[in-house]
């Protein structure tokens, strides 16, 4: 038998003032975004920006469907908005903002499985990672230097 341990590791702002005026901007970005939500079944509304390497930001917001399964995070929203129209570029950065609409959140919301996943295989795809910042409403920022960092021991074509 053998034990193998899995870490990551994180960088925790302690608010969006710490960080650099370009981070500040995708996430202001991002906040933007949140604001196109339609989360009327979650109360949950997601925004999320996206850096291109082409200097283009794109921006996604969560939609939700009666049929919850139907529904869309910001995150795949946005990436894939930007394969679709940027196939060529690559991903350099993605801010995300996420938080209720029932009450405050200030807990920095990563994103969820399946939008890890996706994000993933962009980092495959063009071979460089994607930093990923998120947060709550407001409080401390998360920063990973990668998804891979994020969603260890993943699934992608090579397995395939």
């Amino acid at each position: 038998m053998k034990e193998i341990i899995i870490e990551a590791k994180l960088t925790v702002y302690d608010n969006l003032d710490a960080l650099s005026e370009d981070i500040i901007a995708l996430m202001d970005q991002a906040a933007i975004a949140r604001k196109n939500s339609y989360s009327p079944y979650s109360k949950f509304s997601v925004g999320a920006a996206i850096l291109l390497d082409n200097n283009e930001i794109v921006l996604g917001s969560n939609q939700e469907n009666a049929s919850y399964p139907s529904g869309l995070c910001a995150e795949r929203t946005a990436i894939y908005y930007a394969g679709s129209q940027y196939p060529d570029a690559k991903i350099l950065k993605m801010a995300i903002i996420a938080g209720s609409r029932i009450h405050q959140t200030i807990t920095p919301i990563p994103p969820c499985g399946a939008c890890r996943q996706a994000i993933a295989e962009y980092e495959v795809k063009q071979n460089a990672d994607i930093e990923i910042y998120f947060m709550g409403e407001s409080g401390k920022v998360v920063k990973s230097h990668s998804l891979a960092n994020l969603l260890p021991l993943g699934f992608d074509k090579s397995v395939l």
